[in-house]
């Protein structure tokens, strides 16, 4: 039992990272939870600060799923009679946890996409891919990250059906913990599938808001 919360907690704690705040912080002066969409993401980031910052924190955020799930497997491989993958799915979910609800910047982050995508390449990378290029797509078409990213959230699960417990990188029944995750990030965006559904949602811009 040790284990599974030393292993939560580590995770958690990875999540409640904030590169959005510390990047918008040292690239513009100004704490990006007081602009924009005051959301701590990348997307926020790019509206309010730029490509530059925006970019950085996507790939920090997914390293953080990245990092989480390494500690996982680590401990798996360290400690015995734990269950490995079940090891794996409590870091995954914590760290998108910490990535909402970050205990170092006041429970105010972000909407745990870039950190779940982390999370999917690492756990198997082909359905990452394939969630990342369809939820691209989609923003392509409708110009909405939120609508790329809840579609490709809702898509985890149903891959995940197709998929033996062998194919991922450590085995086990997925099923479960991908509907938990697919669940996290929708209600992470529930006020913009709100807006989706009343056709206000904000599109995609590569300009910097004032």
């Amino acid at each position: 039992m040790a284990t599974y919360i030393i292993v939560a907690i580590l995770a958690y704690a990875i999540g409640s990272i904030s590169f959005s705040v510390i990047f918008s912080k040292k690239f513009a002066g100004f704490d990006v939870r007081e602009k924009g969409s005051g959301n701590a993401g990348s997307t926020n980031v790019l509206r309010t600060v730029g490509k530059r910052a925006a970019a950085l924190t996507l790939l920090c955020d997914a390293l953080k799923g990245v990092g989480a799930i390494l500690i996982a497997i680590i401990a798996g491989k360290i400690i015995e009679d734990v269950d490995k993958a079940l090891l794996v799915q409590i870091a995954a979910i914590c760290v998108v946890l910490g990535h909402t609800f970050p205990i170092f910047f006041g429970f105010k982050g972000g909407k745990g996409v870039a950190t779940s995508l982390g999370v999917l390449l690492m756990i198997n990378w082909q359905i990452g891919l394939i969630c990342l290029v369809f939820a691209l797509v989609i923003m392509v078409l409708t110009k909405m990250v939120s609508a790329g990213s809840v579609l490709a959230a809702i898509l985890f699960p149903i891959l995940t059906l197709f998929l033996g417990k062998e194919h991922f990188i450590v085995e086990g029944n997925y099923f479960v913990f991908s509907i938990i995750m697919a669940l996290l990030v929708m209600f992470n965006h529930r006020s913009n599938i709100t807006r989706i559904l009343n056709g206000t949602e904000n599109k995609l811009s590569f300009k910097k808001s004032k």
